[in-house]
């Protein structure tokens, strides 16, 4: 097996990047039909979502076919192949199938646990199988994949565990011994982005009894759509959807925000979240000052202006910005929108995106119990009540992490949630499915190296049965008095000793060559029987012109 994948997804690009490098069907045809064409590759097929681009080929060289795949990604998806190679990723046999088997589970996806990842998987094989591109490797890796991640789905909680992950997100914000209903009931909320885990967050606070909820998002066609699927869901919940612009302005109103977007840089810094605060707090006093200068869009430095009000609040709070915090502003710079693509629904009819987050949590709570807790998220130093809670679910993070410095807003991020609990519930589950994919993929890999032996296996007992056939016409010429019954006794004693004596031969070379490092046994058996390498050829080619069939003996399960 020499499976190779060569591909992008939001883990290695930017939306930005993903969107230009889309494949139309059209393309995907060709992107096929010319990876085929080329020397390296014997059959392929390709993934393509909104969030991956993945070409899958059985190549007979590495490092040929890694240049190959590469060069036809990029003239197909239109992106400029020195632009597109740093942020392709390539995984090659054992890691291959652990990769799709990965994908497949949901471990991948940006929202961990979604199954519509199987379906588009299914696509996959159905396009390589529409167009002849696809053979029995392609055949069995994405069948298999299907399988594997049917079992982890209903082996495992891992589709809850992007809705866990929220609710131990608003279950960190309330305060200590409070239910989260009790705590979100009449607030109003603020949920920015409206792909996956932004819609189902608004689900959750409109399930948890929150009165409000203004959607933000840079297209405001989907931040309506659900700010509609909302208001439409029986809650009893308000809801309505703002430019990203407007953040700004629903920060001084809301009291619970929840940021889940593609954006590469801050959606919100230490500079929006205090002049939020410091609004609501002049409001509450009767007088509501000028809005704070924001940062020029571009500015690597913020105003002094900006500085010494942080420094002032933090006295005010009985804490002093340290330097660190200084370096954390020096380098933020206004996000300009937020840049989030196609992507998958969380509610029906929504058809948009959200981030890579549950992955890092997941491996960050593996390593928590290693590092030294910082602050809980739900004290506050200076014992002032709560006036914003923000909760970041994405990964990179939306909100700079300095606003826990300013007084009366609370902070929970996927750094926090980690460390918070390592063993929650999702972190269980995708053990447990990593698990499932490790014991699939050496499964996997063990019938596919039995499977390689397996036309030498057919062509050494096709060599028996025709020895055992001129033995027998030597025999009847020798002694033609045997009458029909006689003869085939003979016949058939004969074939079952030679049955037998290859019998446990066979079996055990099967055994030995599903080991890692069996491919050799092969070549010895080619070499001790004398095998014909064209009659090895033809049982291999047989073997590839029917992909379907299920009763060969290598075939995975």
């Amino acid at each position: 097996m020499s499976l190779l994948v060569v591909g992008l997804s939001h883990r290695s690009a930017p939306v930005s990047v993903l969107e230009r490098a889309s494949l139309s069907v059209d393309a995907k045809v060709k992107l096929l039909h010319d990876t085929l064409a080329a020397e390296p590759a014997a059959e392929a097929t390709v993934l393509a979502t909104c969030n991956r681009i993945e070409l899958y080929a059985d190549v007979d060289k590495f490092h040929a076919g890694v240049a190959e795949l590469s060069t036809f990604l990029a003239q197909h998806s239109g992106v400029a192949l020195e632009e597109l190679t740093p942020y392709l990723y390539v995984h090659y046999e054992d890691r291959a199938v652990h990769h799709l088997f990965s994908v497949a589970c949901g471990l991948d996806s940006m929202v961990v646990g979604e199954g519509q990842i199987l379906g588009q998987i299914k696509d996959a094989l159905a396009l390589g199988q529409e167009q002849h591109t696809a053979g029995r490797l392609i055949n069995d890796l994405f069948q298999q994949a299907l399988r594997v991640g049917k079992r982890a789905h209903s082996e495992t909680g891992i589709d809850r565990a992007g809705q866990s992950l929220v609710t131990f997100g608003l279950e960190q914000l309330a305060p200590p011994g409070l239910p989260v209903e009790r705590w979100a009931a009449g607030k109003r909320a603020l949920v920015i982005g409206a792909g996956s885990m932004s819609s189902l967050a608004a689900a959750t606070l409109a399930r948890v009894g929150v009165a409000e909820i203004v959607v933000a998002n840079r297209t405001a066609e989907r931040a309506a759509r659900l700010a509609e699927i909302l208001v439409a869901s029986g809650t009893g919940v308000r809801a309505a959807a703002v430019p990203m612009r407007g953040v700004a302005a629903e920060l001084a109103r809301v009291d619970v925000v929840v940021s889940c977007t593609g954006a590469t840089g801050l959606v919100l810094t230490a500079e929006d979240v205090l002049a939020a605060v410091g609004v609501r707090g002049a409001v509450s006093q009767g007088s509501v000052p000028e809005p704070a200068p924001r940062t020029p869009a571009g500015l690597d430095l913020p105003s002094a202006e900006v500085i010494a009000r942080l420094v002032a609040a933090a006295r005010d709070g009985g804490r002093l910005v340290d330097a660190g915090a200084v370096r954390t502003l020096a380098v933020v710079a206004e996000a300009d929108g937020c840049p989030v693509g196609e992507g998958r629904a969380a509610l029906t009819g929504v058809d948009a995106t959200s981030l890579e987050l549950h992955g890092t949590w997941a491996d960050q709570g593996e390593a928590a119990a290693h590092r030294q807790p910082r602050r809980s998220a739900r004290a506050l130093d200076d014992g002032s009540a709560v006036r914003l809670a923000l909760l970041d679910l994405a990964m990179p993070r939306d909100i700079d992490a300095a606003v826990h410095r300013v007084p009366g807003v609370r902070l929970v991020d996927i750094e926090s949630l980690a460390e918070a609990s390592a063993d929650a519930p999702m972190a269980a589950d995708v053990d447990a499915v990593r698990g499932i994919v490790a014991d699939e993929v050496a499964a996997f890999g063990a019938a596919q190296r039995a499977a390689h032996i397996t036309p030498t296996v057919v062509a050494l007992r096709a060599m028996a049965a025709e020895v055992v056939a001129m033995e027998v016409a030597r025999f009847d010429g020798r002694v033609p008095d045997l009458d029909e019954r006689q003869r085939a006794e003979v016949t058939q004693t004969v074939r079952r000793v030679v049955d037998k004596l290859l019998h446990a031969p066979t079996v055990r070379v099967k055994q030995l060559a599903s080991e890692p490092g069996g491919a050799g046994y092969a070549e010895a058996l080619r070499e001790l029987f004398d095998l014909d390498p064209q009659t090895v050829a033809s049982v291999s080619r047989a073997d590839a012109a029917d992909p379907m069939n299920d009763d060969d003996p290598g075939r995975a399960s």
